[in-house]
């Protein structure tokens, strides 16, 4: 195998000034020329180079990348641009602009965003029932199941109970309202007061096409929120199915957020805050089926009308925090006065002795595992909860109290101690 000879060696000054005649000034070491002059490939010049002509035709190499590390194939990046007023404040409006943009989008899917948060909390309270029965054996899948079918049967046991009421109250008083007429056609007193107001012609007046037409408005609004609150329950019912399904990769998601650093402490902190979460919303929801079992008892003994819808009324508002026990309280109440003061007397004592044991009793045992909120805290977040979402606010006001309170109590105040 031949071996490659050695070029020729490059001559040195003594013998440049021999040839030509006088000494040279000093240039730079020359980088191999282009392949149009010396016939060699440039396929070894680095991406990003530049080729720089000097004084005796030779071509100098600068190579970008060197100039810039991140330079690339795309060239060097040049310098940043200079900050002036016009730069700074066409910056400014565009954030502005952004932050408007984020708001319009926000304020026009706050009803989709308020069922989100329904349902993940939702999910939040239910997860321990599904953890539950994983560990009795149960698949993930049949646990899920298992725990919507038991809501599911609970909201249609609830509307079933208060529909009925509603539809044979409104058929009887349409029934009765020509006898209520008729006996106020015979009234002297109410046939003087007609006369003297002249109320048959505004009675006339107000069954013009335009009073109509607003009736018919009516009729259709209230066909609208009717089918608008079943999509809204169905909403909800779905997206709570699907985060029970994928609470763990939600979960996990989220954490894989947070920097590696901080990464162990906040998954402590935020599953013990779902924990002591879904442990108190567990809780409140055995505490408001107690008091709708034993309202629903009581009614059958007394003989107070409905009794199912009135259990199913009492454990709703059971659920609002700090005043839902009393709100439920006076509405049996009213309707025991209405059916025979005896009953209505019997309904305050039996309300009054039965929150006094479940204030003392039932909450403190069942509630032990959970969160314990402050009771200023939990009343002005339920009411603010209802100033900004209604019902649905107080109910998720102490849940959202509970992990405040956490946080403050394991993040915030160590970091203000050790300061």
């Amino acid at each position: 195998m031949a071996q490659h000879e050695p070029d020729e060696a490059e001559p040195g000054p003594t013998e440049r000034e021999q040839q030509g005649g006088g000494p040279r000034p000093r240039q730079r070491p020359a980088t191999p020329p282009p392949a149009s002059q010396s016939g060699e490939s440039t396929e070894n010049t680095p991406p990003g180079s530049r080729a720089t002509p000097t004084g005796d035709g030779t071509q100098t190499s600068t190579v970008g990348a060197a100039a810039h590390p991140d330079g690339g194939r795309f060239g060097t990046p040049g310098r940043p641009l200079r900050r002036n007023s016009f730069l700074v404040g066409f910056t400014g409006a565009l954030g502005v602009l952004l932050a408007y943009a984020v708001y319009l989008g926000v304020r026009n899917a706050a009803g989709i965003l308020v069922l989100v948060v329904i349902a993940l909390f939702l999910a939040v309270g239910l997860h321990p029932a599904v953890l539950r029965l994983r560990s009795w054996g149960f698949p993930r899948g049949l646990a899920v199941a298992t725990v919507v079918l038991v809501v599911v049967a609970l909201l249609a046991a609830g509307v079933l109970a208060l529909v009925p009421p509603i539809v044979t109250q409104s058929g009887q008083f349409i029934e009765q309202l020509p006898s209520y007429l008729e006996s106020l056609r015979r009234n002297e007193t109410v046939n003087d007061l007609v006369e003297r107001f002249d109320l048959m012609r505004r009675a006339q007046e107000a069954a013009s096409a335009d009073v109509v037409g607003r009736a018919l408005g009516g009729v259709l609004g209230g066909a609208q929120l009717v089918f608008g609150t079943v999509f809204r329950v169905l909403t909800v019912l779905v997206l709570t199915i699907y985060f029970l399904v994928y609470f763990d990769r939600l979960r996990d998601l989220a954490y894989a957020l947070v920097p590696r650093s901080r990464r162990q402490r906040v998954q402590l902190i935020g599953d013990e805050i779902l924990t002591k979460v879904g442990a108190y919303m567990v809780g409140a929801l055995v505490i408001a089926v107690l008091a709708g079992a034993s309202t629903f008892v009581f009614a059958l003994v007394v003989g107070l009308p409905y009794p199912f819808a009135l259990a199913v009324v009492v454990a709703v508002t059971d659920l609002i925090p700090q005043i839902g026990a009393t709100l439920g309280a006076v509405i049996v109440s009213l309707v025991g006065f209405a059916t025979e003061p005896s009953v209505g007397i019997a309904c305050v004592v039996f309300f009054v002795i039965y929150q006094q044991i479940e204030n003392y009793l039932i909450y403190p045992k069942i509630m032990r595992r959970s969160v314990q909120v402050n009771e200023v805290a939990a009343l002005v977040a339920a009411l603010l909860g209802v100033s900004l979402v209604g019902v649905i606010g107080a109910l998720i006001a102490i849940p959202t109290v509970a992990a405040v309170q956490l946080i403050l109590r394991e993040v915030v105040i160590p970091r203000q101690d050790a300061r």
